[in-house]
Protein backbone atom coordinates (compact mmCIF):
# COMPACT_ATOMS: atom_id res chain seq x y z
CA UNK A 1 0.00 0.00 0.00
CA UNK A 2 1.04 3.18 -1.07
CA UNK A 3 2.46 6.06 2.26
CA UNK A 4 1.62 9.55 1.69
CA UNK A 5 5.29 10.29 0.57
CA UNK A 6 4.34 7.46 -2.61
CA UNK A 7 2.12 10.08 -4.00
CA UNK A 8 3.27 12.31 -6.90
CA UNK A 9 1.67 15.20 -8.86
CA UNK A 10 1.47 16.07 -12.77
CA UNK A 11 -0.16 18.92 -13.53
CA UNK A 12 -1.68 19.54 -10.33
CA UNK A 13 -3.12 15.87 -10.64
CA UNK A 14 -1.99 14.16 -7.31
CA UNK A 15 -1.90 10.02 -7.92
CA UNK A 16 -2.29 8.00 -4.96
CA UNK A 17 -2.20 4.77 -6.52
CA UNK A 18 0.21 2.13 -7.26
CA UNK A 19 1.44 2.20 -10.59
CA UNK A 20 0.62 0.21 -13.13
CA UNK A 21 1.96 -1.36 -16.49
CA UNK A 22 1.65 0.91 -19.49
CA UNK A 23 0.41 3.43 -17.01
CA UNK A 24 2.35 6.44 -18.43
CA UNK A 25 0.63 5.86 -21.83
CA UNK A 26 -2.96 7.18 -20.35
CA UNK A 27 -1.87 9.08 -17.78
CA UNK A 28 0.45 11.76 -20.21
CA UNK A 29 1.09 15.29 -18.08
CA UNK A 30 -1.13 16.72 -21.18
CA UNK A 31 -3.97 13.97 -21.14
CA UNK A 32 -4.19 15.07 -17.24
CA UNK A 33 -4.09 19.08 -17.86
CA UNK A 34 -6.95 18.02 -20.05
CA UNK A 35 -8.80 16.41 -17.61
CA UNK A 36 -8.19 19.26 -14.36
CA UNK A 37 -9.55 21.72 -16.78
CA UNK A 38 -13.01 19.43 -16.89
CA UNK A 39 -13.16 19.01 -13.26
CA UNK A 40 -12.03 22.09 -12.41
CA UNK A 41 -14.88 23.90 -14.82
CA UNK A 42 -17.38 21.85 -13.54
CA UNK A 43 -16.45 20.66 -9.98
CA UNK A 44 -18.75 23.06 -8.13
CA UNK A 45 -21.64 22.77 -10.47
CA UNK A 46 -21.18 18.95 -9.58
CA UNK A 47 -21.53 18.90 -5.95
CA UNK A 48 -24.79 21.56 -6.91
CA UNK A 49 -26.39 18.63 -8.47
CA UNK A 50 -25.65 15.94 -5.88
CA UNK A 51 -27.17 18.38 -3.31
CA UNK A 52 -30.02 18.66 -5.42
CA UNK A 53 -30.38 15.09 -5.71
CA UNK A 54 -30.41 14.32 -2.52
CA UNK A 55 -33.26 17.29 -1.77
CA UNK A 56 -35.57 16.06 -4.52
CA UNK A 57 -35.66 12.38 -2.99
CA UNK A 58 -35.89 13.81 0.05
CA UNK A 59 -38.87 15.58 -1.22
CA UNK A 60 -40.05 12.14 -2.47
CA UNK A 61 -40.22 9.96 0.47
CA UNK A 62 -42.10 13.34 2.10
CA UNK A 63 -44.86 12.27 -0.30
CA UNK A 64 -44.33 14.56 -3.14
CA UNK A 65 -44.49 12.54 -6.44
CA UNK A 66 -42.93 14.04 -9.12
CA UNK A 67 -44.32 15.07 -12.13
CA UNK A 68 -43.94 16.76 -15.88
CA UNK A 69 -41.98 19.96 -15.12
CA UNK A 70 -44.34 23.01 -15.28
CA UNK A 71 -41.17 25.12 -15.92
CA UNK A 72 -40.64 23.41 -19.27
CA UNK A 73 -43.46 22.78 -20.53
CA UNK A 74 -42.61 25.20 -23.52
CA UNK A 75 -39.77 22.76 -24.52
CA UNK A 76 -42.31 19.84 -24.13
CA UNK A 77 -45.15 21.63 -26.56
CA UNK A 78 -42.72 23.24 -28.98
CA UNK A 79 -42.59 20.70 -32.21
CA UNK A 80 -39.90 22.37 -33.92
CA UNK A 81 -36.93 21.32 -32.67
CA UNK A 82 -35.04 18.18 -33.13
CA UNK A 83 -31.57 16.30 -31.74
CA UNK A 84 -28.46 16.68 -34.38
CA UNK A 85 -28.92 13.86 -37.22
CA UNK A 86 -27.37 10.30 -36.81
CA UNK A 87 -23.81 10.48 -36.44
CA UNK A 88 -21.28 8.00 -38.83
CA UNK A 89 -21.52 4.49 -37.08
CA UNK A 90 -24.71 5.15 -35.53
CA UNK A 91 -27.19 5.05 -37.93
CA UNK A 92 -27.98 1.15 -37.69
CA UNK A 93 -28.25 -0.28 -33.84
CA UNK A 94 -30.61 -2.43 -34.08
CA UNK A 95 -28.01 -4.57 -31.67
CA UNK A 96 -25.98 -3.37 -29.11
CA UNK A 97 -24.01 -5.62 -26.73
CA UNK A 98 -22.73 -4.49 -23.43
CA UNK A 99 -20.28 -5.23 -21.31
CA UNK A 100 -17.05 -4.42 -19.28
CA UNK A 101 -13.50 -3.17 -21.15
CA UNK A 102 -11.33 -6.20 -19.78
CA UNK A 103 -9.38 -7.40 -23.02
CA UNK A 104 -11.37 -10.65 -23.26
CA UNK A 105 -14.53 -9.02 -23.44
CA UNK A 106 -13.53 -5.99 -25.80
CA UNK A 107 -12.22 -8.85 -28.34
CA UNK A 108 -15.64 -10.87 -27.94
CA UNK A 109 -17.93 -7.71 -28.12
CA UNK A 110 -16.38 -6.26 -31.01
CA UNK A 111 -16.27 -9.70 -33.24
CA UNK A 112 -19.96 -10.88 -31.88
CA UNK A 113 -21.86 -9.52 -35.02
CA UNK A 114 -23.07 -6.32 -32.78
CA UNK A 115 -23.95 -2.59 -34.85
CA UNK A 116 -22.54 -1.44 -31.13
CA UNK A 117 -20.45 -2.17 -28.37
CA UNK A 118 -21.36 -0.80 -25.46
CA UNK A 119 -17.86 -0.12 -24.01
CA UNK A 120 -18.60 -0.38 -20.13
CA UNK A 121 -16.56 1.45 -17.49
CA UNK A 122 -19.66 1.90 -14.89
CA UNK A 123 -22.20 -1.16 -13.84
CA UNK A 124 -20.24 -4.23 -15.25
CA UNK A 125 -16.62 -2.38 -14.44
CA UNK A 126 -15.47 -2.66 -11.10
CA UNK A 127 -14.05 0.59 -10.44
CA UNK A 128 -10.23 -0.37 -9.20
CA UNK A 129 -7.59 1.77 -10.68
CA UNK A 130 -6.01 -1.08 -12.79
CA UNK A 131 -9.76 -1.98 -14.17
CA UNK A 132 -9.68 2.07 -14.47
CA UNK A 133 -6.53 2.11 -16.79
CA UNK A 134 -6.44 -1.21 -17.94
CA UNK A 135 -9.93 -0.12 -19.71
CA UNK A 136 -8.22 2.82 -21.70
CA UNK A 137 -5.23 0.80 -22.40
CA UNK A 138 -7.81 -1.87 -24.12
CA UNK A 139 -10.11 0.71 -25.80
CA UNK A 140 -6.54 2.53 -27.65
CA UNK A 141 -5.01 -0.81 -28.38
CA UNK A 142 -8.72 -2.08 -29.94
CA UNK A 143 -8.71 1.02 -31.95
CA UNK A 144 -5.01 0.44 -33.23
CA UNK A 145 -6.16 -3.43 -34.01
CA UNK A 146 -3.30 -4.62 -30.78
CA UNK A 147 -4.50 -5.92 -28.57
CA UNK A 148 -4.78 -9.98 -29.99
CA UNK A 149 -3.89 -12.27 -27.47
CA UNK A 150 -3.33 -16.10 -26.47
CA UNK A 151 -4.59 -17.85 -23.31
CA UNK A 152 -1.76 -19.84 -21.47
CA UNK A 153 -4.12 -22.62 -22.86
CA UNK A 154 -3.47 -21.61 -26.52
CA UNK A 155 -6.69 -19.95 -27.27
CA UNK A 156 -6.40 -16.79 -29.66
CA UNK A 157 -8.32 -14.34 -29.71
CA UNK A 158 -7.92 -11.56 -32.78
CA UNK A 159 -10.12 -8.93 -33.97
CA UNK A 160 -12.50 -9.46 -37.20
CA UNK A 161 -11.63 -7.05 -40.28
CA UNK A 162 -12.16 -3.19 -39.15
CA UNK A 163 -15.37 -3.20 -41.37
CA UNK A 164 -17.13 -6.16 -39.53
CA UNK A 165 -16.65 -4.51 -36.31
CA UNK A 166 -19.24 -2.54 -34.36
CA UNK A 167 -19.44 1.05 -33.44
CA UNK A 168 -17.84 1.68 -30.17
CA UNK A 169 -19.51 3.40 -27.14
CA UNK A 170 -17.97 3.97 -23.74
CA UNK A 171 -20.07 4.75 -20.64
CA UNK A 172 -17.95 6.54 -18.12
CA UNK A 173 -19.22 6.20 -14.44
CA UNK A 174 -22.02 8.09 -13.34
CA UNK A 175 -21.62 11.48 -11.46
CA UNK A 176 -21.86 9.90 -7.87
CA UNK A 177 -18.77 7.76 -7.84
CA UNK A 178 -15.39 9.77 -7.31
CA UNK A 179 -12.06 8.62 -8.48
CA UNK A 180 -9.93 8.47 -5.02
CA UNK A 181 -6.75 7.77 -6.66
CA UNK A 182 -6.97 11.38 -8.34
CA UNK A 183 -7.03 14.55 -6.24
CA UNK A 184 -7.08 18.12 -7.47
CA UNK A 185 -6.38 19.94 -4.21
CA UNK A 186 -6.84 16.82 -1.99
CA UNK A 187 -10.21 16.24 -3.59
CA UNK A 188 -11.28 13.16 -5.51
CA UNK A 189 -12.17 13.82 -9.52
CA UNK A 190 -15.51 12.42 -10.70
CA UNK A 191 -15.22 8.89 -12.27
CA UNK A 192 -17.18 10.32 -14.93
CA UNK A 193 -14.85 13.02 -15.88
CA UNK A 194 -12.12 10.47 -15.63
CA UNK A 195 -13.20 8.10 -17.94
CA UNK A 196 -14.44 10.81 -20.47
CA UNK A 197 -11.24 13.02 -20.32
CA UNK A 198 -9.26 10.20 -20.72
CA UNK A 199 -10.95 8.31 -23.56
CA UNK A 200 -11.51 11.08 -25.24
CA UNK A 201 -8.14 13.07 -25.33
CA UNK A 202 -6.69 9.97 -26.62
CA UNK A 203 -8.87 9.06 -29.07
CA UNK A 204 -10.59 11.46 -30.39
CA UNK A 205 -8.69 12.40 -33.22
CA UNK A 206 -8.06 8.44 -33.71
CA UNK A 207 -11.60 8.27 -33.83
CA UNK A 208 -12.61 10.88 -36.20
CA UNK A 209 -9.54 9.89 -38.74
CA UNK A 210 -11.58 6.13 -38.95
CA UNK A 211 -14.79 7.77 -40.39
CA UNK A 212 -16.59 7.82 -36.88
CA UNK A 213 -16.06 9.97 -33.68
CA UNK A 214 -16.00 9.48 -29.99
CA UNK A 215 -19.74 8.37 -28.60
CA UNK A 216 -21.21 7.97 -24.77
CA UNK A 217 -23.72 6.48 -22.89
CA UNK A 218 -24.55 8.55 -19.90
CA UNK A 219 -25.66 6.90 -16.63
CA UNK A 220 -27.53 7.70 -13.96
CA UNK A 221 -28.91 10.99 -14.95
CA UNK A 222 -31.62 12.41 -12.86
CA UNK A 223 -32.63 15.50 -14.86
CA UNK A 224 -32.47 18.15 -17.63
CA UNK A 225 -29.63 19.90 -15.86
CA UNK A 226 -27.42 17.04 -15.35
CA UNK A 227 -27.55 16.67 -18.89
CA UNK A 228 -26.69 20.56 -19.43
CA UNK A 229 -23.75 20.05 -17.22
CA UNK A 230 -22.42 16.85 -19.61
CA UNK A 231 -23.54 19.60 -22.69
CA UNK A 232 -20.90 21.96 -21.04
CA UNK A 233 -18.52 19.40 -20.65
CA UNK A 234 -18.61 18.25 -23.76
CA UNK A 235 -18.38 21.49 -25.91
CA UNK A 236 -15.36 22.59 -23.29
CA UNK A 237 -13.64 19.22 -24.50
CA UNK A 238 -14.16 19.67 -28.19
CA UNK A 239 -13.12 23.31 -28.10
CA UNK A 240 -9.97 22.68 -25.44
CA UNK A 241 -8.73 20.04 -28.43
CA UNK A 242 -10.14 21.80 -31.39
CA UNK A 243 -12.57 19.61 -32.85
CA UNK A 244 -15.72 20.99 -34.34
CA UNK A 245 -19.04 20.98 -31.81
CA UNK A 246 -21.12 18.34 -32.27
CA UNK A 247 -18.16 15.73 -32.92
CA UNK A 248 -19.36 14.06 -29.77
CA UNK A 249 -22.59 11.81 -29.11
CA UNK A 250 -24.00 10.80 -26.17
CA UNK A 251 -27.41 8.45 -26.03
CA UNK A 252 -28.69 9.07 -22.44
CA UNK A 253 -30.01 6.11 -20.14
CA UNK A 254 -33.03 6.85 -18.98
CA UNK A 255 -32.48 4.45 -15.85
CA UNK A 256 -33.81 6.73 -12.73
CA UNK A 257 -37.82 7.35 -12.38
CA UNK A 258 -36.88 11.28 -12.09
CA UNK A 259 -35.35 11.16 -15.58
CA UNK A 260 -38.73 9.33 -17.17
CA UNK A 261 -40.38 12.84 -16.76
CA UNK A 262 -37.75 14.77 -18.09
CA UNK A 263 -37.28 12.72 -21.40
CA UNK A 264 -37.43 15.48 -24.12
CA UNK A 265 -36.15 18.50 -21.69
CA UNK A 266 -32.75 15.81 -21.62
CA UNK A 267 -32.64 15.24 -25.55
CA UNK A 268 -33.18 19.20 -25.48
CA UNK A 269 -30.21 20.16 -23.47
CA UNK A 270 -28.22 17.24 -25.66
CA UNK A 271 -29.77 18.42 -28.88
CA UNK A 272 -26.64 18.92 -30.72
CA UNK A 273 -24.62 16.40 -29.27
CA UNK A 274 -27.49 13.73 -28.55
CA UNK A 275 -28.05 10.37 -30.51
CA UNK A 276 -30.92 8.99 -28.24
CA UNK A 277 -32.41 7.54 -24.87
CA UNK A 278 -32.00 3.87 -23.92
CA UNK A 279 -34.27 1.78 -21.46
CA UNK A 280 -31.79 1.41 -18.82
CA UNK A 281 -34.65 -1.27 -17.13
CA UNK A 282 -32.89 -2.42 -14.02
CA UNK A 283 -31.47 0.87 -12.67
CA UNK A 284 -34.81 2.13 -13.56
CA UNK A 285 -36.77 -0.13 -10.86
CA UNK A 286 -33.99 0.46 -8.31
CA UNK A 287 -34.56 3.72 -8.83
CA UNK A 288 -37.85 3.52 -8.20
CA UNK A 289 -37.87 1.37 -5.20
CA UNK A 290 -34.76 3.92 -3.82
CA UNK A 291 -36.86 6.68 -4.03
CA UNK A 292 -40.48 5.52 -3.16
CA UNK A 293 -39.05 3.36 -0.20
CA UNK A 294 -40.40 4.79 2.59
CA UNK A 295 -44.02 5.40 0.97
CA UNK A 296 -45.87 2.39 2.47
CA UNK A 297 -47.70 -0.25 0.58
CA UNK A 298 -48.71 1.28 -2.44
CA UNK A 299 -45.12 1.16 -3.68
CA UNK A 300 -43.85 -1.92 -3.07
CA UNK A 301 -42.99 -4.24 -5.74
CA UNK A 302 -42.78 -8.12 -5.86
CA UNK A 303 -40.12 -10.15 -6.66
CA UNK A 304 -38.13 -8.75 -8.80
CA UNK A 305 -37.91 -11.86 -11.42
CA UNK A 306 -41.97 -10.79 -11.47
CA UNK A 307 -41.30 -7.46 -12.24
CA UNK A 308 -41.33 -7.87 -16.29
CA UNK A 309 -41.49 -5.11 -18.81
CA UNK A 310 -45.15 -5.80 -19.16
CA UNK A 311 -46.03 -4.29 -16.11
CA UNK A 312 -48.52 -1.14 -16.53
CA UNK A 313 -45.67 1.29 -15.27
CA UNK A 314 -42.97 -0.42 -17.28
CA UNK A 315 -45.06 -0.52 -20.43
CA UNK A 316 -45.62 3.91 -19.70
CA UNK A 317 -42.46 4.23 -19.60
CA UNK A 318 -40.48 2.17 -22.78
CA UNK A 319 -43.47 3.67 -24.33
CA UNK A 320 -43.32 7.16 -23.48
CA UNK A 321 -39.76 6.66 -23.92
CA UNK A 322 -40.35 5.60 -27.70
CA UNK A 323 -42.50 8.57 -28.27
CA UNK A 324 -40.24 11.07 -26.65
CA UNK A 325 -37.56 9.96 -29.05
CA UNK A 326 -38.96 9.55 -32.41
CA UNK A 327 -41.04 12.76 -31.66
CA UNK A 328 -37.32 14.52 -31.35
CA UNK A 329 -35.21 12.68 -34.09
CA UNK A 330 -33.45 10.43 -31.71
CA UNK A 331 -33.06 6.71 -31.04
CA UNK A 332 -34.55 4.67 -28.91
CA UNK A 333 -32.87 2.01 -27.72
CA UNK A 334 -34.44 -1.21 -25.90
CA UNK A 335 -33.47 -2.91 -22.57
CA UNK A 336 -30.93 -5.51 -21.85
CA UNK A 337 -31.61 -9.27 -22.44
CA UNK A 338 -29.65 -10.55 -19.51
CA UNK A 339 -29.17 -14.34 -20.54
CA UNK A 340 -26.48 -15.73 -20.37
CA UNK A 341 -26.50 -19.19 -22.72
CA UNK A 342 -25.40 -22.42 -20.77
CA UNK A 343 -24.06 -24.58 -23.89
CA UNK A 344 -24.66 -27.61 -21.58
CA UNK A 345 -28.18 -27.50 -21.65
CA UNK A 346 -30.21 -26.71 -24.69
CA UNK A 347 -33.41 -27.17 -23.65
CA UNK A 348 -32.88 -24.68 -20.77
CA UNK A 349 -31.46 -22.51 -23.46
CA UNK A 350 -34.22 -23.05 -26.14
CA UNK A 351 -36.80 -21.80 -23.05
CA UNK A 352 -34.00 -18.81 -22.42
CA UNK A 353 -33.63 -17.39 -26.29
CA UNK A 354 -37.73 -17.86 -26.61
CA UNK A 355 -38.10 -15.11 -23.70
CA UNK A 356 -35.83 -13.17 -25.12
CA UNK A 357 -37.15 -13.47 -28.65
CA UNK A 358 -40.37 -12.27 -26.83
CA UNK A 359 -38.90 -9.31 -25.10
CA UNK A 360 -36.92 -8.09 -28.29
CA UNK A 361 -40.08 -8.97 -30.54
CA UNK A 362 -42.27 -6.22 -28.34
CA UNK A 363 -39.91 -3.58 -28.11
CA UNK A 364 -39.28 -4.04 -32.21
CA UNK A 365 -43.47 -3.52 -32.46
CA UNK A 366 -42.97 -1.19 -30.12
CA UNK A 367 -40.71 1.12 -32.00
CA UNK A 368 -37.63 0.68 -30.44
CA UNK A 369 -34.56 1.22 -32.87
CA UNK A 370 -32.19 -1.70 -31.40
CA UNK A 371 -31.50 -3.12 -27.93
CA UNK A 372 -29.06 -4.61 -25.71
CA UNK A 373 -28.03 -7.74 -25.23
CA UNK A 374 -25.09 -9.18 -22.61
CA UNK A 375 -24.12 -12.22 -24.30
CA UNK A 376 -22.34 -12.96 -27.67
CA UNK A 377 -25.05 -15.79 -28.62
CA UNK A 378 -27.76 -13.25 -28.14
CA UNK A 379 -26.58 -11.27 -30.82
CA UNK A 380 -28.23 -13.19 -33.70
CA UNK A 381 -31.48 -13.80 -31.97
CA UNK A 382 -32.52 -9.71 -31.20
CA UNK A 383 -31.04 -9.28 -34.84
CA UNK A 384 -33.44 -11.91 -36.34
CA UNK A 385 -36.56 -9.91 -34.43
CA UNK A 386 -34.95 -6.36 -35.54
CA UNK A 387 -34.33 -7.42 -38.86
CA UNK A 388 -37.76 -8.75 -39.22
CA UNK A 389 -39.44 -5.91 -38.29
CA UNK A 390 -36.79 -2.96 -40.10
CA UNK A 391 -36.40 -4.61 -43.38
CA UNK A 392 -33.69 -2.92 -45.25
CA UNK A 393 -34.17 0.34 -43.29
CA UNK A 394 -31.77 1.24 -40.55
CA UNK A 395 -33.72 2.86 -37.61
CA UNK A 396 -37.20 3.23 -36.88
CA UNK A 397 -37.21 6.92 -36.70
CA UNK A 398 -40.46 7.41 -38.95
CA UNK A 399 -42.89 5.47 -36.58
CA UNK A 400 -43.55 8.45 -34.51
CA UNK A 401 -46.23 6.60 -31.71
CA UNK A 402 -48.25 9.90 -31.53
CA UNK A 403 -50.66 7.31 -30.48
CA UNK A 404 -48.95 7.58 -27.11
CA UNK A 405 -50.43 10.09 -24.51
CA UNK A 406 -47.76 11.09 -22.32
CA UNK A 407 -49.00 10.67 -18.38
CA UNK A 408 -46.75 11.33 -15.55
CA UNK A 409 -49.23 9.24 -13.02
CA UNK A 410 -48.81 6.52 -15.49
CA UNK A 411 -44.98 6.46 -14.69
CA UNK A 412 -45.31 5.36 -11.14
CA UNK A 413 -48.50 3.64 -11.23
CA UNK A 414 -47.27 0.88 -9.12
CA UNK A 415 -49.96 -0.44 -7.20
CA UNK A 416 -51.51 -1.85 -11.00
CA UNK A 417 -48.27 -4.24 -10.51
CA UNK A 418 -49.54 -7.78 -10.57
CA UNK A 419 -47.64 -10.34 -8.50
CA UNK A 420 -46.43 -11.40 -5.21
CA UNK A 421 -43.20 -10.97 -2.63
CA UNK A 422 -41.82 -15.40 -2.18
CA UNK A 423 -39.64 -16.55 0.36
CA UNK A 424 -37.80 -17.35 -2.46
CA UNK A 425 -37.36 -14.30 -3.96
CA UNK A 426 -36.15 -13.05 -0.41
CA UNK A 427 -33.21 -15.99 -0.65
CA UNK A 428 -33.13 -15.14 -4.01
CA UNK A 429 -31.96 -11.25 -3.04
CA UNK A 430 -29.62 -12.42 -0.21
CA UNK A 431 -27.78 -14.54 -3.05
CA UNK A 432 -27.53 -12.66 -5.84
CA UNK A 433 -26.42 -9.75 -3.60
CA UNK A 434 -23.95 -11.33 -1.53
CA UNK A 435 -22.40 -13.47 -4.64
CA UNK A 436 -22.33 -10.13 -6.61
CA UNK A 437 -20.52 -8.10 -4.58
CA UNK A 438 -18.07 -10.95 -3.71
CA UNK A 439 -17.28 -10.67 -7.25
CA UNK A 440 -17.27 -7.07 -7.78
CA UNK A 441 -14.59 -6.72 -4.44
CA UNK A 442 -12.34 -9.67 -6.50
CA UNK A 443 -12.13 -6.98 -9.61
CA UNK A 444 -15.00 -8.26 -11.76
CA UNK A 445 -18.01 -6.33 -11.78
CA UNK A 446 -20.22 -8.32 -14.20
CA UNK A 447 -21.05 -12.00 -13.19
CA UNK A 448 -23.41 -14.92 -14.28
CA UNK A 449 -25.37 -16.23 -11.52
CA UNK A 450 -28.14 -18.95 -12.26
CA UNK A 451 -27.78 -18.14 -16.12
CA UNK A 452 -28.24 -14.45 -15.82
CA UNK A 453 -26.04 -11.47 -16.44
CA UNK A 454 -25.79 -9.71 -12.74
CA UNK A 455 -24.27 -6.15 -12.38
CA UNK A 456 -24.25 -3.41 -9.77
CA UNK A 457 -27.63 -2.18 -10.91
CA UNK A 458 -29.20 -6.00 -9.89
CA UNK A 459 -27.40 -6.45 -7.07
CA UNK A 460 -28.88 -2.91 -5.94
CA UNK A 461 -32.56 -4.36 -6.96
CA UNK A 462 -31.50 -7.11 -4.32
CA UNK A 463 -30.51 -5.54 -1.81
CA UNK A 464 -32.67 -2.63 -1.87
CA UNK A 465 -36.21 -4.46 -2.10
CA UNK A 466 -35.17 -5.77 1.00
CA UNK A 467 -34.90 -2.81 2.54
CA UNK A 468 -37.92 -1.73 1.40
CA UNK A 469 -40.22 -4.64 2.22
CA UNK A 470 -38.48 -5.10 5.91
CA UNK A 471 -39.11 -1.38 6.39
CA UNK A 472 -43.27 -1.46 5.34
CA UNK A 473 -43.77 -4.56 7.00
CA UNK A 474 -44.16 -6.62 3.78
CA UNK A 475 -46.04 -9.27 3.33
CA UNK A 476 -45.15 -12.75 1.30
CA UNK A 477 -47.47 -14.61 -0.04
CA UNK A 478 -48.34 -17.24 2.39
CA UNK A 479 -48.76 -14.10 4.94
CA UNK A 480 -45.39 -13.81 6.69
CA UNK A 481 -44.13 -10.54 7.58
CA UNK A 482 -40.70 -9.57 6.69
CA UNK A 483 -38.66 -8.54 9.27
CA UNK A 484 -35.52 -7.93 9.93
CA UNK A 485 -34.51 -11.06 12.39
CA UNK A 486 -36.47 -12.93 9.44
CA UNK A 487 -34.59 -11.81 7.15
CA UNK A 488 -31.10 -11.96 9.32
CA UNK A 489 -31.90 -16.00 9.83
CA UNK A 490 -32.52 -16.45 5.79
CA UNK A 491 -29.04 -14.30 4.96
CA UNK A 492 -27.26 -16.89 8.41
CA UNK A 493 -28.76 -20.10 5.84
CA UNK A 494 -28.18 -18.62 2.76
CA UNK A 495 -24.89 -17.75 3.70
CA UNK A 496 -23.92 -21.07 5.00
CA UNK A 497 -24.88 -22.62 1.58
CA UNK A 498 -22.21 -20.59 -0.49
CA UNK A 499 -19.50 -22.53 -1.97
CA UNK A 500 -16.18 -21.32 -0.41
CA UNK A 501 -12.83 -21.67 -2.04
CA UNK A 502 -9.61 -20.07 -1.33
CA UNK A 503 -8.99 -16.07 -1.92
CA UNK A 504 -13.16 -15.82 -1.54
CA UNK A 505 -14.26 -12.38 -0.15
CA UNK A 506 -17.40 -13.40 0.85
CA UNK A 507 -16.77 -12.47 4.41
CA UNK A 508 -16.33 -8.41 3.48
CA UNK A 509 -19.29 -9.22 0.41
CA UNK A 510 -21.72 -10.00 3.49
CA UNK A 511 -20.57 -7.31 5.43
CA UNK A 512 -21.29 -4.90 3.08
CA UNK A 513 -24.40 -5.96 2.27
CA UNK A 514 -25.85 -6.60 5.59
CA UNK A 515 -24.20 -2.77 5.76
CA UNK A 516 -26.68 -1.34 2.58
CA UNK A 517 -29.55 -4.00 3.67
CA UNK A 518 -29.82 -3.91 7.17
CA UNK A 519 -28.99 -0.76 8.73
CA UNK A 520 -31.66 2.02 9.59
CA UNK A 521 -30.04 4.71 6.68
CA UNK A 522 -30.61 3.65 3.45
CA UNK A 523 -27.16 4.01 1.71
CA UNK A 524 -28.06 5.38 -2.14
CA UNK A 525 -25.47 3.03 -3.75
CA UNK A 526 -24.20 0.08 -2.61
CA UNK A 527 -20.45 0.65 -4.35
CA UNK A 528 -19.81 3.79 -2.97
CA UNK A 529 -18.82 2.08 0.68
CA UNK A 530 -17.73 -0.96 -0.87
CA UNK A 531 -15.27 1.31 -2.83
CA UNK A 532 -13.90 3.35 0.05
CA UNK A 533 -13.53 0.49 1.98
CA UNK A 534 -11.74 -2.00 -0.20
CA UNK A 535 -10.84 -0.45 -3.21
CA UNK A 536 -9.04 2.78 -2.29
CA UNK A 537 -5.04 2.49 -1.94
CA UNK A 538 -6.22 4.43 1.33
CA UNK A 539 -8.90 2.09 3.09
CA UNK A 540 -11.44 4.50 4.56
CA UNK A 541 -15.03 4.48 5.80
CA UNK A 542 -17.20 6.26 3.04
CA UNK A 543 -18.21 9.61 4.40
CA UNK A 544 -22.00 10.54 5.78
CA UNK A 545 -22.25 13.00 3.13
CA UNK A 546 -20.91 10.42 0.27
CA UNK A 547 -23.79 7.65 1.55
CA UNK A 548 -27.24 10.08 1.60
CA UNK A 549 -26.15 12.68 -1.15
CA UNK A 550 -25.02 10.43 -3.96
Amino acid sequence: MNSFTDNFTINGITLTAQPICRQGEVLTPDALEFVGKLHRATAERRQELMQARHARRNAISSGQDPRFLPQTEAIRNDPSWRVAPPAPGLEDRRVEITGPVDKKMTINALNSGAKVWLADMEDSSTPTWRNVIQGQLNLTDALERRIDFTTPEGKEYKLKAAEDLPTIVVRPRGWHLPEKHMLIDGKPIAGGIVDFGLYFFHNARRLLAQGKGPYFYLPKIENHLEARLWNDIFILAQDLLGIPQGTIRATVLIETITAAFEMEEILYELRDHASGLNAGRWDYIFSLIKNFRTRGPRFVLPDRGQVTMTQPFMRAYTEQLVRACHRRGAMAIGGMAAAVPNRKHEAANTASFEKVRADKTREANDGFDGSWVAHPDLVPVCREVFDSVLGEAPNQLTKSREDVTPDDRALIDIASTQGTITEAGIRQNIEVGIRYIESWLRGNGAVAIHNLMEDAATAEISRSQLWQWIHSHAITEHGDIISREWVQDMLDEEFARLERFDGDRFADARSIFEEVTLTEEFPTFLTIPAYARYLTEAREEATAEELVAA
